[in-house]
């Protein structure tokens, strides 16, 4: 039972990580499928960006609020800049982000593969010699990385209108030195790191779905099974990836301090 239990568990990661390592094979192949890629990356964006912004407002603006709140208390409030920026273009943003990407495009990606796969149609695209993982994972994957960048650029910048909206029209702060301290804490490597977190996201949500799609079973049952589960490994994946690459950007910058 316990070898039985065991086996469960690493059968799906190797089976992940054998599709992962595929995957970026199947990258340098030709002909590459531009056309898949760029509907995909259409796609993703139709039912992420709406979802990103009404998201991000509400969220960031309740953080946003409550450290104003803090500052104004000790007489700060004109650092509000400060922690705007570097809340959401290190940490809020790239998370928001890839939240609406876990949540709306890899579902969709994942929903899509899977009705293929029970469909057969994969299997009839290995009979007649065509790559899935060349043809459609590929595309898929890099049209999630490639949204989830543009995400956190969208996300970063209505995140900072939020935070000037609150700090200035709402707490009172100055909007010279709101704007001035904009980049007191975080400079252009706060950004790169941002976008290497999202493209780290997008691209572990991307291959998730597309693992959990090609592997469905079960029928119609299966596939809303997958989906769940590919929102829930995939913001566990979020969680992690974040919590490294911030951890080696502090000790980076430590060192070179």
């Amino acid at each position: 039972m316990a070898r039985r239990s065991a086996a469960s568990l690493v059968d799906p990661l190797g089976g992940f990580f054998a599709m992962t390592l595929d995957t970026g094979r199947a990258l340098f192949r030709r002909p590459f499928q531009w056309r898949e890629l760029l509907e995909q990356i259409v796609f993703i964006a139709r039912v992420s960006v709406g979802p990103a912004i009404m998201l991000t407002i509400p969220f960031l603006g309740v953080v946003i609020f409550l450290i104003n709140q803090l500052l104004v208390q000790i007489g700060a409030v004109d650092l509000s800049g400060a922690g705007v920026g570097l809340g959401v273009v290190r940490e809020i943003g790239p998370l928001a982000a890839v939240l609406i990407v876990a949540g709306a495009g890899a579902t969709a990606i994942c929903a899509d593969l899977g009705s293929r796969t029970i469909r057969e149609e994969i299997d009839a695209m290995k009979v007649l010699g065509i790559d899935p993982l060349q043809r459609l994972v590929v595309p898929r994957v890099l049209a999630s990385t490639l949204v989830a960048m543009a995400l956190n650029i969208l996300v970063s910048i209505v995140g900072i209108s939020t935070g000037y909206a609150l700090s200035v029209l709402v707490q009172g702060a100055s909007p010279g030195q709101f704007m001035a301290n904009l980049t007191l804490l975080t400079g252009l490597g706060d950004f790169v790191l941002s976008e290497i977190k999202a493209a780290v996201f997008g691209l572990s949500a991307g291959l998730v779905a597309c693992y959990r799609g090609l592997t469905t079973k079960g029928g119609a049952k299966g596939v809303g099974d997958a989906v769940n589960q590919t929102v829930v490994l995939a913001i566990a994946a979020l969680f992690v990836f974040n919590t490294v690459l911030t951890a080696v950007y502090l000790q980076l910058g430590n060192t070179a301090k």
